[in-house]
């Protein structure tokens, strides 16, 4: 094991046994981070036996799996956050520690605390050998558009903020509007977090973006766009959600309440962000009005598609259609290789940190309900697992909100708002 101090508070190292976790506590460690994916060797214990020994130990576990070629900032910043959250000195391990130290000479350099150039000469003084790193300092200085994504714990949501480098205009896409279903409660935690980030870069917001209508969270856009001015763009099929759902909570008026985004972009529309070009690619299948942006060499599906671990989003919401996902799949999947995926949920599986990034090359080899599929067991497996799946605990609420832009309902006469919830509205729902 032989960990190798890196600092006061991290220390790399290869595999540990589950029994070797007692005498890190006594060796004065607070906590562990396991980079290493389960199911690398036949010898490894697996994050689960890991967990239940650093509980017994005493000391705080954090599972953030990584593999050379697919690390993201997601996974640096993740690990960054692991190590500040612990107490005191860390044990952070992969096979051999590389990963682990690559990770964190990763986050130096991000925060300006390192050169890229001094990378190498600093994995030479732990004789360990950082060109992981450097080839991915190298690609993210290539990459034409810069990306912040913002983890939403309570809905599993990911926000975006994709800017220009060179004009620093940029676009916020998918924004959360805190709602806590217990109490009827908001909040803007989560859009203002994104408008410090923006402050902080010195960004200008040119676009508010949503995918689609989200059945699981409150767009945050009418907010945003009290706060920076910027226009909100969706694309125009939510007409069709609009009619549909106005059905659904009788609500024949919404077509006559007026317009709720200031443009809604046609398939294959180009646009720009600063000096980024970017386009719209119309993606049915979770919702009738799905559309995917392809900013630079980043493209935001949202609910098309997941990380590769977790396969795909449902398609058995109203207007939803397994085939037309699988067809809307296979247009991403055309796009070049390297394109990085940016997805819009992420469900944590096997208890990992969360992810949001992959490229296409990475989706068409791993995803588990794509890779090796036709388009017809695709669709046999969708079906059957959607059938097992109950409605997101939100969507009612959620839905009445979004199709009016993410405008809470307007305050009655003692001046509060409130949601119209259809009762069984659905048949045969998984409870």
């Amino acid at each position: 094991m032989n960990p190798v101090r890196i600092s006061d508070k991290l220390a790399v190292a290869g595999q540990p046994a589950p029994e070797a976790f007692r005498q890190l506590k006594t060796d004065g460690f607070t906590a562990v981070i396991n980079n290493r994916p389960n199911g690398e060797d036949a010898l490894q214990p697996g994050s689960a036996a890991e967990k239940s020994a650093a509980d017994d130990a005493g000391l705080d576990y954090s599972f953030i799996p990584v593999a050379g070629p697919q690390i993201t900032e997601a996974d640096v910043r993740a690990f960054q956050e692991a190590v500040a959250a612990a107490p005191g000195p860390v044990f952070a391990h992969c096979g051999s520690g590389t990963r682990s130290l690559t990770l964190h000479a990763i986050g130096e350099v991000l925060d300006g605390r390192m050169k890229p150039e001094d990378v190498g000469p600093f994995g030479q003084r732990f004789a360990l050998n950082l060109t992981m790193a450097e080839q991915w300092l190298a690609r993210r200085g290539r990459q034409r558009a810069v990306v912040r994504g913002f983890f939403d714990a309570r809905t599993s949501s990911v926000q975006y903020v994709v800017s220009d480098p060179v004009t620093l205009k940029c676009a916020i896409i998918d924004p959360v509007l805190d709602f806590d279903e217990k109490s009827g409660s908001t909040a803007t935690w989560n859009a203002d977090a994104i408008l410090a980030h923006v402050a902080d870069e010195g960004l200008t917001v040119q676009w508010i973006l949503d995918t689609h209508p989200h059945a699981d969270h409150f767009s945050a856009a009418p907010y945003l766009q009290g706060k920076t001015g910027a226009p909100m763009a969706i694309g125009e099929h939510v007409r069709d959600v609009q009619q549909l759902w106005a059905t659904t909570y009788n609500w024949p008026t919404l077509a006559s309440e007026g317009r709720f985004w200031d443009h809604l972009f046609t398939d294959g529309e180009v646009f720009e962000i600063g000096a980024l070009e970017a386009q719209v690619l119309f993606s049915p299948g979770h919702t009738l009005a799905s559309i995917t942006y392809l900013i630079g060499d980043a493209v935001f599906v949202h609910d098309t598609l997941f990380m590769p671990d977790s396969g795909t989003a449902r398609a058995d919401f109203p207007g939803g259609n397994a085939k037309q996902l699988w067809q809307s799949i296979q247009t991403i999947l055309e796009l070049p290789d390297e394109t990085r995926v940016f997805t819009g949920h992420d469900y944590q599986p096997g208890g990992r940190h969360p992810r949001w990034e992959s490229t296409v090359a990475e989706q068409k080899r791993l995803n588990t309900h794509i890779a090796d599929k036709t388009e017809d067991s695709f669709v046999n497996l969708r079906e059957a697992r959607d059938r097992t799946l109950p409605m997101p605990k939100l969507i009612l609420p959620a839905l009445q909100v979004n199709i009016r832009g993410g405008r809470l309902p307007a305050p009655e006469d003692n001046g509060r708002s409130y949601l119209k919830i259809p009762l069984d509205a659905f048949s045969g729902t998984v409870w």
